[in-house]
């Protein structure tokens, strides 16, 4: 039998920010871009979310809805170096660690388990030496599978531990809403509801047959997920699929040298961390929002490879150059890079949004 853990850091970010500020415990405080150049919460406290506040709410409402507010700026450096220090904590109890994040990881303890030391007790200890190590709170799920794992460790946030017995994973998502079951996105959650199924329970009654007819595919790994069957394996080396920067301007912009500019900015930070981790991409990506809110992206393939920024903001720039035209407005550029061989597991670059 398989014993797996969903560990789960509580607001990272700002958690990180309160503790190595403690004249910030305490206080509503998020991590983020700037009001003013249309940043958005990339983390917030919990004393920040009893005003709803939450991730990925544009920065500006988030001050309306709390005046006295702190924000901070992202140290993503900063966040990394802590993310390494869990990872080792998690590596001492089980070579077999999947990182999904920074913040957040499948462990399987399978080998670490015996009668005198049951999986809940590897999971409280875990929590505790996050604790006293790092001075942070992690929550726990504990389940034999990993989509059981990560539902129950969102269970009981912050500072969560909640246990799902060995046979109980079908009996433990029933009650719970169909949204919260990976791989269910608010339109499929929608189109669920939209059939009267609005509890996992309810998804797992239906056939496969039912599922598939309107899903395809997918609706049949729905089927299984919602009767609690998933063998999934944790795996410990993961193939990095894409690195990535983006921000939106502060004001609409058709200006080519502000464009080209700040595709350069982002050019930078993606091709410093191919640098920095010996990756060649074949592909240069640009994304581009327009004062509309259309979003699309341009592509280009590059046979002999990009590992420098050099390389990335001469294939960007070019793909921005063909998509400029007086008066076609931009809100948000992005660059990224793609297609390159896995390398070993680290923590993930996470998505930069805005640039202060």
């Amino acid at each position: 039998m398989r014993h797996i853990l969903h560990a789960d850091f509580d607001a990272f970010y700002a958690s990180v920010e309160q503790r190595d500020d403690p004249r910030l415990r305490g206080r509503p405080l998020v991590v983020g871009g700037r009001p003013e150049d249309r940043g958005v919460v990339a983390s917030a406290s919990y004393e920040a979310r009893r005003f709803g506040i939450r991730s990925a709410m544009p920065m500006r409402t988030a001050f309306e809805r709390c005046p006295r507010l702190i924000r901070l700026a992202p140290r993503f450096e900063r966040y990394a170096e802590v993310s390494r220090a869990v990872m080792d904590i998690f590596r001492s109890i089980t070579p077999l660690v999947e990182p999904l994040s920074l913040d957040e990881a499948y462990l399987d303890v399978t080998g670490s388990v015996t009668q005198a030391l049951p999986p809940a007790r590897v999971a409280s200890d875990l929590k505790g030496r996050v604790r006293t190590e790092l001075g942070l709170t992690i929550s726990v799920g504990v389940a034999t599978s990993k989509s059981a794992a990560k539902i129950a460790s969102d269970l009981d946030k912050p500072d969560g531990l909640t246990v799902v017995p060995p046979g109980a994973e079908r009996e433990f998502l029933a009650p719970l809403p169909v949204g919260r079951l990976w791989g269910v996105g608010p339109k499929t959650a929608a189109i669920l509801e939209h059939e009267g199924i609005h509890r996992i329970g309810q998804l797992a009654e239906r056939t496969d047959e039912w599922l598939v007819g309107r899903f395809g595919r997918m609706g049949e790994h729905m089927s299984r997920l919602a009767r609690g069957e998933d063998r999934r394996e944790v795996e410990t080396a993961r193939a990095r699929k894409s690195v990535s920067a983006e921000t939106t301007l502060a004001q609409d912009s058709d200006d080519p040298e502000e464009l080209i500019e700040l595709v350069g900015r982002l050019s930078q930070r993606v091709g410093g961390h191919l640098s920095s981790r010996g990756l060649h991409a074949r592909t240069v990506r640009l994304k581009l929002r327009l004062a509309d809110f259309t979003t699309f992206t341009r592509q280009k393939a590059v046979p002999e490879g990009v590992d420098d920024s050099m390389g990335v903001e001469a294939v960007a720039v070019a793909l921005l150059r063909s998509e400029l035209a007086p008066g076609r407005l931009f809100r948000l550029v992005g660059v990224g890079a793609v297609g390159f061989d896995p390398v070993e597991d680290e923590p993930i670059q996470p998505r930069l949004v805005g640039l202060d």
